[in-house]
């Protein structure tokens, strides 16, 4: 067994590194603010604060939507998704009022007060510098904060609100140009406009580097293709892949790829599957349940099609580990990531236990690998699944340290839906198990 030295997440330093980032664009504000002697000067000054930090809040976001590996594998896909999220609202909320505290200001400068902001706002646009590109990337932002909204995005198709919240891109790049022309921070500093000229160009090149020539690169590579579908238990279906030199993708167990398949009806479309089993030189698998029209297609996928993926991704991996023995807990189809970590965590007999929760012993997909891999291993295998009559099991603190007395001692992944990642969150922390060794990933935002 290898020494266990998990890595330091990268968090930390990332956020000193954007706090840090906040206070630069602070201090642009105040070096180039002279006194403050009416009310008219506030709202003016206020209007240019807002703009600065929201064009630094625009770089993050396209930033978080890079997919850089050092973010997407050691932070961790969930937690950069939830990032992203909250810095596009902070995002909106500050050009929101950036627009509303700088046209206010001018229509009282131009004596048409409070009631003018509208006609303010239309002048502005028809005469100033690249205000024109400024709106409309405005409203494409505001359209895609709209759509994100949560019972909102729980309505829309997740292909539609993917595609649409691309528009991202453009609403950055439209909005960029008026921030340099009629700012007046970048006009007196010629510093701080290289800077941000700077910011956004490696933001920029992240961004084609991850999201386009990378994907290409592998994807030209490995030259993937569907070799088999086969049915797992009714509902669950494992995707076979074939390709050249797969074990070289660098993909860890408990991580995932963004697969597309270019069959009809598909090739437009991109989701995240974990892999289901180590990848080996020629073969990747996946295993998938029904649960909307994608993952209810791959049962149709012909042998021979073309397969594009994007990764790898996740940080649910063995770097997180820094116990001698763990504790895997799957529910569901989140089984994926567990059974790759089941097999390929490193542990003497006794080390490694796994908790498999399901409706009923039909729906324990790749059931008999797991109980080979227990066997061979010397690991506990347990299941929970409902009675007869319909009863869920319980999964307590209580029963939890029943079964393993020291779990407390445990370091604990974990994956499945989200109401059931809380449920055993919940029993895990009053069970005695540190936050800080319960690993999961989840991309509820």
């Amino acid at each position: 067994m290898r020494r266990i030295r998990p890595r330091r997440s990268p968090a930390v330093p990332l956020l000193i590194a954007v706090w840090a980032g906040a206070a630069a664009v602070l201090w642009l504000w105040w070096n180039n603010t002279p006194s403050i002697a009416d009310n008219n000067s506030r709202i003016l000054n206020a209007g240019r604060i807002t703009g600065l930090l929201a064009g630094y809040l625009m770089a993050l976001v396209v930033l978080q939507m890079a997919r850089v590996p050092a973010l997407e594998r050691r932070v961790g896909s969930d937690r950069v998704a939830r990032w992203h999220a909250m810095t596009g609202r902070y995002t909106i909320c500050m050009v929101i009022a950036h627009l509303f505290l700088t046209m206010w200001g001018y229509a009282l400068q131009s004596g048409k007060g409070l009631g003018g902001i509208v006609q303010q706002t239309v002048d502005s646009v028809n005469q100033l510098p690249d205000m024109g590109k400024a709106a409309i990337g405005t409203g494409l932002l505001v359209l895609i904060g709209f759509i994100s909204v949560g019972w909102l995005r729980r309505l829309i198709p997740y292909d539609t609100w993917y595609h649409v919240h691309l528009l991202t891109y453009a609403a950055v790049f439209l909005t960029f140009w008026h921030q340099l022309s009629t700012g007046n921070d970048f006009a007196v500093e010629p510093v701080a406009k290289t800077v941000w000229y700077g910011l956004y160009g490696s933001v920029t090149a992240l961004v084609i580097w991850y999201r386009i020539l990378s994907p290409i690169r592998l994807n030209l590579k490995h030259r993937m293709r569907v070799q088999a579908v086969i049915e797992e238990t009714p509902g669950i279906v494992s995707v076979l892949i074939s390709g050249r030199k797969l074990h070289r993708m660098g993909a860890e167990a408990g991580q995932f790829f963004r697969w597309r398949f270019l069959a009809p009806g598909m090739r437009f479309s991109s989701h995240p599957y974990s892999l289901s089993a180590s990848p080996r030189p020629n073969m990747l698998r996946i295993t998938v349940k029904a649960i909307g029209d994608h993952s209810a297609g791959l049962r149709d996928l012909e042998p021979g099609t073309r397969v594009w993926a994007e990764g790898p991704y996740g940080a649910l991996t063995a770097d997180k580990r820094s116990r001698g023995k763990v504790l895997l807990v799957a529910g569901g189809v989140g089984i994926t990531p567990m059974r790759t970590l089941f097999e390929t965590l490193p542990g003497a007999s006794g080390d490694l236990t796994l908790l498999y929760r399901a409706n009923t012993t039909q729906d324990l997909a790749l059931w008999d690998e797991l109980a080979a891999i227990s066997k061979e291993r010397g690991a506990r295998l347990m299941y929970a699944v409902n009675s007869p009559d319909g009863e869920r099991p319980d999964i307590s603190a209580d029963s939890l340290r029943r079964k393993l007395p020291d779990i407390d001692d445990h370091d604990v992944f974990m994956c499945g839906p989200p109401g059931f990642a809380q449920e055993v969150y919940a029993a895990l922390r009053g069970a005695g198990v540190p936050a800080r060794r319960i690993h999961h990933e989840s991309f509820e935002m």
